[in-house]
């Protein structure tokens, strides 16, 4: 076992670190051992992280992880994935050096503070890992998430180690060595947990299967709500107008309905209301930015490759703006 840290630093970890090395994990293994009912057949390549290990059984996932630093307080907010070389036991560099730029566009205030994977305990070709990231962080931290079910254990199954340099051999060396942490949630979090929790499939099915299945019940359901709504209020359209005889007592059940619906039209309400519908339409106008500015992204580097041919070729040159 790892000897436990001295540096008195205080280490706030995220569900949403968690969720993601955890969805990575899972990904990379359902790749290397698809099910035989659906992807038996095909040649599904590697995603981006795996480990030198080809065995399902033996699969680790390699990532950084991002957050900021206030004092001796070290939180954890969020992780991006990694390419992992497995012949040379390192990291794609390159690849971290473009992630890391353009996290710190999106996200200013977060810096990389070190890297996780997955495993039991940490092994030794991890410190070599660790090392090769001091040039970015010279105190990196390393999250270690355990993908093996243990039903008897209670405590999380994430270890976060330090790395303090030990004079072993009259040599100093650094070591891993165990850190305390705090799990740190914000709103936001909390309902994407309790929502994730939620969707376990009882029955084999995924997900995202059993989470169509509900939205199509809540559809169906406001569906028949707003055609009942539409008979009654056609009908006390009718009554009002002569066209049919007046029930009184038809009328005093309506009116009875009608008092134990809370009151929604409010100023409070309206303004509530249109914050929530813009909100909406910001995410979706949002959505469809992003998606529009990768697409011209990806124009862009091709049409830049095709320029760079051209002028190497010494061929006629594309005009560029």
């Amino acid at each position: 076992m790892a000897p436990s840290s001295s540096s008195g630093l205080t280490f706030k970890l995220h569900p949403l670190v968690m969720l993601n090395i955890s969805d990575h994990f899972t990904r990379v293994k359902t790749q290397l051992n698809p099910p035989s009912s659906s992807c038996a057949t095909r040649n599904i390549p590697t995603t981006v992280g795996a480990g030198a290990a080809t065995s399902p059984q033996n699969v680790r996932v390699y990532g950084c992880v991002i957050g900021a630093q206030r004092g001796r307080t070290v939180e954890i907010f969020n992780s991006f994935e990694l390419v992992f070389d497995p012949s040379s036991d390192s990291l794609d560099r390159s690849f971290l050096e473009k992630k890391q730029e353009l996290y710190q566009k999106v996200f200013p205030g977060f810096y990389i503070l070190g890297w996780y994977s997955t495993g039991r305990d940490a092994i030794e070709s991890d410190m070599h890992i660790h090392k090769a990231l001091m040039d970015i962080n010279e105190s990196p931290v390393y999250v270690l998430l355990n993908p093996a079910i243990n039903h008897a254990q209670k405590d999380l199954p994430v270890t976060i180690y330090e790395s303090e340099f030990h004079v072993i051999d009259g040599i100093a060396q650094p070591i891993f060595v165990n850190a305390s942490y705090t799990i740190e949630t914000v709103e936001a979090e909390r309902i994407s947990v309790d929502h994730v929790a939620h969707l376990k499939p009882s029955d084999g099915g995924s997900a995202a299967t059993q989470l169509a299945a509900h939205l199509t019940g809540i559809h169906s359901a406001i569906k028949m709500l707003n055609s009942r709504i539409r008979v009654l209020f056609q009908y006390l359209v009718a009554m009002q107008r002569g066209d049919i005889p007046c029930d009184n007592s038809l009328l005093r059940q309506a009116a009875s309905l009608l008092r134990s619906l809370p009151a929604a039209h409010s100023e409070k309400f309206d303004d509530n209301f249109l914050m929530e519908y813009n909100d909406k339409l910001l995410m979706s106008y949002l959505a469809m930015i992003t998606n529009c500015t990768s697409n011209m992204n990806e124009v862009v580097d091709k049409f830049k490759t095709a320029y760079a041919k051209k002028s190497r070729t010494g061929g006629s040159r594309i005009p560029f703006m």
